[in-house]
């Protein structure tokens, strides 16, 4: 082991054991942790212009704040966000970071103000689960780690310059400081011209090192699409990493030094381009561990990364988003990350609104929190089971979205994409029966969706390919889809047409266990397991036999 690894992992692993011993012993108070933490948020909030307008009280209870205050959603905080990132006021006493971008359910982008605090509160998640990870993977020590960073797509590069929102920037600077000694991957990667540049400046620091022990990413299709990428460009990638140079890409990335591994290059000139297990082991024989998520619509996808990588432990993600973390990996659980926001829950059953300290086994529910940015009561769209207790802390299942569809991370709900079928110029005769969501929409294997159409007659080629352009035009506003389709996460939205469509939808959805009656056409559905090839075999693929 190098002395740069031993002294990154062996300091910064003796660190994050102290925010573990601190959730244990805080895990037998956890209604005292949580009435504590909301009082500490309201004495920041109480401060803004917006709160003395609402007369908010900064030593309001728990039972006071969560009758008086509604529950929210981003379109109640859009005004206030866009006129803080114009200069104005704040939405809580603690220094401005930066604005994330994300996907709004009902618009294409929503910025989320990311405070000290706030990040402060991510920090206390981060922890205990990089804590332990050291301990249930030691192998993990001895090499180095890619922690995904988390991309915007192209065109938003410029207006988020240097802003990048690197996964290790969640750890306060002297954690994360230890831990970029151990980075397989510079975070001026994601300074790239483009989304194509940043993954080729990746999969170039990732070939030029033998090392590699974690190789933690959010959807599993991500690191999937890169090994196929690293098939694609092996010959470009061999001539960068034996020159130390980035060719014809150098003017893309200014700022992005390019490694020289003369015998990785080697290696991969040699190889005949098939991804397997035998080469990925050869090529990176330290890898310990992958990180990915591995539930609802990513099971399948993260099912394929295992078998590719039989001899690596898998361990699945916690329920992260932009707006705050919910829970986190730690010991075959994903427990409540109770340390970090001020969270409530909406009972799916019933619609009660529940601190986290009444839950019970086996409740589907809906999260609520209140976060260091500012924003409170928001509500998630993420359906979660409580599955256990670490000791008062509940820990949960995802079940999924609860309001959309989410194959790769792109984030697509029912209200956003009826918007979209209203505006969707269609021939007089043509009517849009759903998007449907498939885990195969190419005729192989990528994901994607299908627009089904019912129209007089079959559509011809063109007039199908002219639907889906409009379509993916609409799409690609989205900045999630945008995204996915940047990283080749998404095959591109297909039009299939047919006279009876709806009656031939209703018959896939009674095909599928759905009970007549019961059976509504939606504007969004995913049909886990389902390939359009299978379910219409009539479509023709190009390219396919």
């Amino acid at each position: 082991m190098s002395l740069r690894f031993s002294l990154g992992h062996g300091v910064l692993s003796r660190i994050v054991a102290s925010s573990e011993k601190a959730f244990l012993r805080d895990s037998m108070r956890l209604e005292e942790v949580q009435r504590h933490k909301l009082s500490n948020l309201l004495h920041k909030v109480a401060s803004t212009p917006l709160a003395q307008r609402r007369g908010m009280d900064a030593a309001a209870s728990w039972e006071k704040f969560a009758s008086s205050m509604p529950v929210t959603g981003y379109e109640d905080w859009r005004e206030r966000i866009d006129a803080q990132r114009q200069g104005g006021a704040s939405l809580i006493a603690s220094p401005l970071v930066r604005h994330q971008p994300t996907s709004g359910s009902t618009s294409a982008i929503k910025w989320l103000p990311y405070t000290a605090t706030f990040l402060s509160e991510l920090d206390q998640a981060i922890c205990p689960w990089l804590s332990d990870i050291y301990q249930r993977y030691p192998d993990i020590r001895s090499g180095s780690h890619y922690w995904s960073l988390s991309w915007v797509p192209t065109e938003l590069r410029k207006e988020l310059k240097g802003q990048i929102n690197d996964d290790m920037q969640l750890l306060s600077f002297g954690k994360r400081a230890l831990a970029s000694m151990t980075q397989a991957v510079p975070e001026s990667v994601a300074t790239a011209a483009s989304s194509d540049d940043s993954r080729f400046a990746t999969l170039a620091w990732l070939a030029a090192d033998g090392d590699l022990s974690v190789l933690s990413v959010w959807s599993p299709t991500f690191a999937l699409v890169m090994f196929d990428h690293l098939a694609l460009w092996r010959e470009e990638l061999a001539q960068c990493l034996q020159k130390g140079h980035w060719g014809d890409r150098a003017a893309a990335m200014p700022s992005v030094a390019c490694p020289k591994a003369p015998l990785r290059a080697a290696m991969l000139k040699s190889w005949d381009g098939r991804i397997n297990v035998a080469f990925l082991h050869a090529f990176w024989p330290r890898l310990a561990l992958v990180s990915a998520w591995d539930t609802a619509a990513a099971a399948p996808w993260a099912r394929k990364l295992r078998e590719l990588l039989p001899s690596v432990a898998f361990q699945g993600k916690g329920l992260w988003a932009t707006e705050g973390v919910v829970t986190f990996p730690w010991r075959e659980s994903y427990p409540l990350a109770f340390r970090s926001h001020v969270y409530e829950f909406l009972d799916a059953a019933t619609g009660k609104v529940l601190a986290p300290w009444q839950l019970e086994q086996d409740q589907e529910v809906t999260p609520l929190l209140s976060t260091g940015s500012g924003l409170l009561r928001y509500r998630m769209t993420d359906r979660i089971r409580v599955n256990g207790f670490v000791n008062q802390v509940p820990s949960f299942t995802f079940l999924g979205r609860d309001d959309g569809v989410d194959l790769v991370g792109e984030k697509l709900s029912a209200v956003m994409v009826q918007q979209i079928m209203d505006g969707l110029e269609l021939d007089r005769d043509a009517r849009p029966v759903t998007l449907l969501a498939l885990d195969g929409s190419d005729g192989q294997s990528s994901p994607g969706y299908v627009l089904l159409v019912e129209a007089s007659g079959f559509m011809t080629e063109e007039q199908s390919e002219r639907i889906a352009d409009r379509l993916e035009g609409a799409l690609m506003a989205l900045f999630h889809y945008r995204l996915a389709r940047d990283l080749g996460q998404l095959a591109a939205v297909r039009v299939v047409s047919r006279p009876d469509m709806q009656r031939c939808y209703l018959g896939y959805c009674r095909d599928r266990g759905m009970i007549d009656g019961n059976v509504k056409i939606e504007p969004l559905r995913y049909w886990p397991g389902m390939r359009l090839d299978e379910m219409l075999p009539e479509v023709a693929f190009e390219g396919v036999a």
